[in-house]
């Protein structure tokens, strides 16, 4: 090879070299952006109900007869009892009470969507054994707002539950229907919770 050619040639060689230097590291680049992340929503969502894991006493206030212009109330006692799941992305809240109408146990799953940020709200009865539509919704500002869309004799009405006034040792917790598309609301359950232990592991 003459020294021009080789002086021609020399150009070619460093791009080549420096194409073979980088080709490894923006794979690496690429794979590191490809490794899953978690964002800080997503953190601080699925552990928005961290506050209520633990053991409560439940003063609990329910409509007997909604939307039906009644506004028989029935008044009712009893112990809530929330565990954690999945380190805080699910957790599950039993109530059992008494009143003047019976003996009354309620089961709900709270599950997290790390997608949406979103939780979904699934509640049972022992007297029915299966699971209501859930209620779907979030935290904002210290305060849960969840809906979703039910039968209630026949018609199709919205649900709207709501958890609010949340300190360490209290919280409250509200349902109501409205059948006018939310333009108006009826509260039927009024619940509010004090805690009954200070460590919430030992309700584990």
């Amino acid at each position: 090879m003459t020294m021009n050619a080789l002086r021609a040639f020399c150009p070619l060689l460093l791009v080549f070299g420096l194409a073979a230097i980088l080709q490894p590291l923006q794979g690496f680049a690429r794979e590191g952006s490809d490794a899953p992340k978690t964002s800080l929503a997503e953190q601080e969502g699925q552990h928005d109900f961290d506050f209520e894991i633990g053991t409560w006493k439940t003063h609990l206030s329910r409509r007997l007869h909604p939307l039906t212009g009644s506004n028989t109330w029935v008044e009712m006692e009893g112990t809530t009892v929330v565990r954690k799941v999945w380190n805080g992305r699910a957790n599950l809240v039993e109530l059992v009470a008494d009143g003047p109408t019976g003996h009354f146990e309620g089961l709900s799953l709270r599950l997290y969507n790390p997608q949406s940020h979103q939780w979904s709200l699934n509640f049972a009865g022992s007297s029915g054994g299966t699971l209501a539509a859930p209620t779907i919704g979030q935290f904002k500002d210290g305060r849960g707002e969840f809906y979703d869309q039910e039968i209630l004799d026949g018609r199709a009405i919205l649900v709207r539950f709501v958890i609010s006034e949340i300190t360490p040792k209290s919280c409250r917790f509200e349902q109501a229907f409205s059948d006018h598309g939310g333009k108006t609301w009826e509260v039927n359950w009024i619940a509010v919770d004090t805690r009954v232990n200070d460590d919430p592991e030992k309700a584990h």
